[in-house]
C-alpha cells in the first residue's frame, strides 16, 4: 500500500471513528503451490506469500471502562459493534469475526486485551481460495503484538491466528494459511511440515526464470466453515483411525494398496489424496533445488487429478479452468486453497500470458460461467507494519 493509500485509510478511519488511528498493518494472502488439505493431517505444504494484502488501521482504546470493539471496511456497511467481556462469535457480523475472533484468542491465552477501532482494507479476493481470512487474522494479530509489545514470536501468533479461525469462526483449518502469511519472504515458497511446524524458505525465482503463475478465480465462491469442508477433515480423521496412526502424515505410499483393502471406498480415495498429495510436495521441493520452477509443472497437474477425482474437491469451473490453461500452454495447473470453488493457478512461460488468459475467458464465456478474475502473482513479503 502505497503512502496515498495510506492517507485515504487514515482519513476514512477518522470518518467514522472521530480521531486517528494509532498504526498501519498489512499482511498478504497467499497462493498453495501445492499440498491441499495436508497441513490438518500433520503433512507437508508449500505455499507462499501473495503480493495482495489485507490492511488495517487501528486505534486502542485507553484502559479502563467497558471495552468494545468496532470494525469497518472500506467497502462500506454499517460499523460492527460488540461489548469485549462475553465476546460470542453472534454477536459479531460474519465477516468481522476474523477481527474479533484474534482478540478472543489472544485474550484465552491469558493476555488482556483492550477495546479497538479496526478499519479494514483488502485487495485479497474473499472466496477465492487465496485466503483473505488469515490475511486479516495476520495483520490484526501482528498490530496487537507490536502495539501491547507482547513479545510474542511469528510462530506463536500463527497458533493464535489459527485458534481465532477455528474455534471462533468455526473453520477446521490447519496452520498453512497463516504461517504463509506471517512467515513469507519475497521470491521464496515456504516448505512447512505441519506436525513439527518446523519452516524452510525455498527459493522460488519465477520472474529470473521467465516464469509467470496466474491466478484463476472462477468468481464460485468458498467458505472453509461449510460443512463439506468439515466433512473432508472428519473422512482423514477416520482413515487415520482404522489405519492405526495418530495422523495420515503416517500413511506412506507402499500402505495404499492395504488401505483399500480396509477402508470403506469413498474414506480410501480421502486417504489416498493426503498420502499421494504429501509426496507430491516432497518431490517438488526437491525438484525445485535440482532444476528450478520449470521442472514442477507435472506435479502441480497431478495434484489437481488428485482432488478432483480422490478428494472430490473441484468443480467444473476450477476442471475448465486448469483444462483450458494447459491446452493453451501451461506448464502445469491445479486448483488452489480449500475447494468447492475459488481459484486455480496456472504455471506458464511468461511470455505465454496473454494467451492463456485469453483462452479461459473464452472458454468459461462458452460455458455461460461468469467471468473469471485473472491475475498473476509473485511471491512477496509476509506480515508487516506500515
Amino acid at each position: 500500500m502505497n503512502s496515498d493509500a495510506v492517507t485515504s485509510l487514515a482519513g476514512t478511519f477518522a470518518a467514522l471513528y472521530g480521531a486517528a488511528p494509532d498504526a498501519y498493518f498489512a499482511a498478504p494472502g497467499r497462493v498453495n503451490l501445492i499440498g491441499e488439505h495436508t497441513d490438518y493431517n500433520e503433512g507437508f505444504v508449500l505455499p507462499f506469500a501473495i503480493d495482495r494484502v489485507a490492511t488495517i488501521a487501528i486505534k486502542l482504546q485507553e484502559t479502563g471502562g467497558v471495552r468494545r470493539l468496532r470494525v469497518a471496511s472500506t467497502q462500506g456497511g454499517p460499523v460492527v459493534e460488540a461489548a469485549f467481556d462475553g465476546l460470542v462469535p453472534e454477536s459479531v457480523a460474519p465477516w468481522a469475526r476474523y477481527v474479533a475472533g484474534v482478540f478472543w484468542a489472544l485474550e484465552q491465552q491469558g493476555l488482556p486485551m483492550p477495546g479497538a477501532d479496526v478499519l479494514l482494507d483488502s485487495s485479497v479476493p474473499i472466496g477465492a481460495g487465496l485466503s483473505s481470512s488469515a490475511a486479516i487474522e495476520c495483520a490484526v494479530g501482528l498490530a496487537l503484538n507490536t502495539q501491547l509489545g507482547l513479545g510474542l514470536s511469528r510462530e506463536e501468533l500463527v497458533l493464535i491466528c489459527q485458534r481465532a479461525e477455528n474455534d471462533f469462526v468455526g473453520a477446521p483449518t490447519g496452520i498453512l494459511d497463516q504461517s504463509a502469511s506471517l512467515l513469507g519472504t519475497a521470491e521464496h515458497a515456504l516448505f512447512l511440515d505441519c506436525r513439527s511446524r518446523e519452516a524452510v524458505h525455498v527459493q522460488l525465482p519465477l520472474e529470473a526464470a521467465d516464469l509467470a503463475l496466474l491466478v484463476i478465480d472462477t468468481r464460485v465462491s468458498h467458505a472453509h466453515d461449510s460443512g463439506g469442508y468439515k466433512e473432508l477433515v472428519a473422512a482423514c480423521t477416520r482413515g487415520a483411525q482404522e489405519l492405526g496412526v495418530p495422523a495420515l502424515r503416517d500413511v506412506g505410499i507402499e500402505r495404499l494398496v492395504e488401505a483399500q483393502q480396509v477402508l470403506a471406498p469413498q474414506i480410501y480415495r480421502r486417504v489416498k489424496h493426503i498420502v499421494t498429495e504429501n509426496q507430491r510436495v516432497l518431490d517438488t521441493v526437491e525438484l525445485l533445488g535440482a532444476r528450478g520452477p520449470a521442472a514442477i509443472g507435472p506435479l502441480l497437474t497431478a495434484s489437481h487429478v488428485s482432488m478432483r477425482d480422490d478428494f472430490g474437491i473441484s468443480c467444473d469451473e476450477l476442471d475448465l479452468a486448469v483444462d483450458t490453461a494447459m491446452a493453451a500452454g501451461a506448464l502445469g495447473a491445479r486448483m488452489t486453497g480449500g475447494g468447492f470453488g475459488g481459484s486455480a493457478i496456472a504455471l506458464i512461460p511468461a511470455a505465454r500470458a496473454d494467451d492463456v488468459s485469453a483462452a479461459v475467458r473464452e472458454a468459461f464465456a462458452r460455458a455461460h460461467y461468469l467471468a473469471p478474475e485473472i491475475f498473476s502473482v509473485i511471491p512477496g513479503p509476509g506480515a508487516r507494519q506500515l
